[in-house]
């Protein structure tokens, strides 16, 4: 489900399910190890989708099951999104298509984010579906969205497209889908000129708080969260 590719100090980590590219705690595993050789490599990242969507969120069948399993894959989820901001490299997302729930969290968990021009959904629509949104989303979208789309994203679950996406903060520029990659390419080429110590340790400083915030809101959501799965 990802893939890993290593040339001139980038990192392509690329997302793919064959279908929508749920979030499950397995894929969030092979992400995390993928993230871990990025580390070793000391490379630059772009973290990309399939083809027509970056990611539709959580896998579903867990996440209403309930129980130990769905708790496990929302500690993962965020805790992936929190350690992207805190990434010592720089993290480029290929926003290749469809953006949702959870999949927006990690799209905002980018220091660069370019998305493919279309017919896309760019969404954080937990209320829209009868969820309450978690604590750590809410810090999440708190942190990158201006104050105005922060309110209509988070409280009423409003849908962007890529071009809205761009003024709300979802996103930092666009491009047409077949030339997503290339784009993202050029972007992280650029980045892996700077000094990476003055870069991570400017990431702690400008994202302490957020990071504080977001890793506290994972501790009460967790909390939160009914241990057993509801009755069948």
């Amino acid at each position: 489900m990802i893939s890993y590719r290593v040339d001139d100090e980038i990192a392509t980590i690329t997302i793919d399910d064959g279908k929508v590219n749920v979030l499950s705690l397995p894929l969030l595993t092979e992400l995390n190890a993928a993230l871990d050789r990025a580390e070793q490599d000391q490379a630059v990242v772009i973290l990309a989708g399939r083809q027509g969507v970056f990611s539709a969120g959580f896998y579903l069948p867990v996440l209403r099951a309930g129980g130990p399993d769905a708790l496990a894959m929302l500690r993962a989820g965020f805790e992936t999104a929190a350690r992207l901001l805190a990434f010592p490299r720089p993290v480029v997302i290929a926003c290749t298509g469809h953006a949702v729930a959870m999949g927006v969290f990690l799209l905002l968990s980018g220091d660069f984010r370019v998305g493919a021009t279309g017919p896309f959904k760019i969404t954080a629509n937990e209320v829209a579906i009868g969820v309450t949104m978690p604590r750590a989303a809410v810090e999440i979208c708190r942190q990158r969205l201006t104050p105005a789309h922060f309110n209509r994203a988070v409280i009423i679950a409003e849908t962007f497209s890529p071009a809205d996406a761009v003024a709300a903060g979802f996103l930092d520029r666009t491009a047409e889908a077949s030339e997503v990659h290339e784009v993202a390419r050029g972007v992280a080429a650029q980045l892996a000129a700077l000094d990476m110590d003055a870069h991570a340790a400017t990431k702690r400083r400008a994202r302490g708080r957020a990071l504080d915030a977001i890793r506290a809101a994972i501790d009460m959501d967790m909390a939160a969260y009914p241990v057993s799965a509801p009755a069948s």
